[in-house]
């Protein structure tokens, strides 16, 4: 082998540099000739020497790994593929964009309706408490014919026996009474 000025593997110091820090050897090549060289024996160059035997001849071309060949793909079916993504994608988004303002408008509507439902639950909440004052009781009852009783009787449940005597009301229905007078 001859003699050639390589840098190490480990990014460390070449043989050449080193002198006066490591082991000699002498080794004779397959011509017959001694070379000499120089061993690193500190940090982290520092590795047993291996003897290699080679075939290929001393001046000959240095065989190296080739890098294995770029893989490439039919280009046509991914760009079609990425674009049928793209466009998927975008029609996808405005689907969903539409039927959130379609979902907004019919929010506003019920809201509308619910509003509109809340006050007319608070008139006839009015009417009913209106309807319910004792002298709208009074008079809606006279305006149907009624007359105002005297005393109550009772009736005690434990026994069936009446308490007081029971009277039909006296009276004289209203004039703005719907039911005829002769009653």
């Amino acid at each position: 082998m001859t003699d050639q000025k390589r840098a190490p593997r480990s990014g460390g110091r070449t043989t050449e540099r080193q002198v006066g820090r490591g082991i000699r050897a002498h080794r004779t090549d397959p011509r017959g000739r001694t070379a000499a060289r120089e061993f690193p024996t500190q940090g982290s160059a520092a590795l047993r020497p291996k003897e290699r035997a080679t075939t290929a001849p001393a001046g000959g071309p240095r065989l190296k790994v080739a890098p294995p060949p770029p893989v490439t793909g039919p280009r046509v079916p991914f760009v079609a593929l990425v674009l049928v993504l793209v466009i998927g994608g975008v029609l996808g988004i405005l689907v969903v964009n539409t039927k959130i303002a379609e979902n907004a408008f019919r929010i506003e509507r019920l809201k509308e309706t619910g509003a509109a439902l809340d006050i007319q639950q608070q008139e006839l909440q009015r009417e009913i408490a209106t309807a319910k004052a004792p002298g709208n009781l009074t008079a809606a009852a006279r305006k149907l014919g009624m007359v105002a009783g005297g005393d109550p009787a009772y009736i005690r449940l434990q026994d069936g026996k009446i308490i007081g005597i029971p009277k039909p009301g006296a009276g004289v229905p209203s004039v703005t009474s719907d039911q005829p007078a002769g009653r």
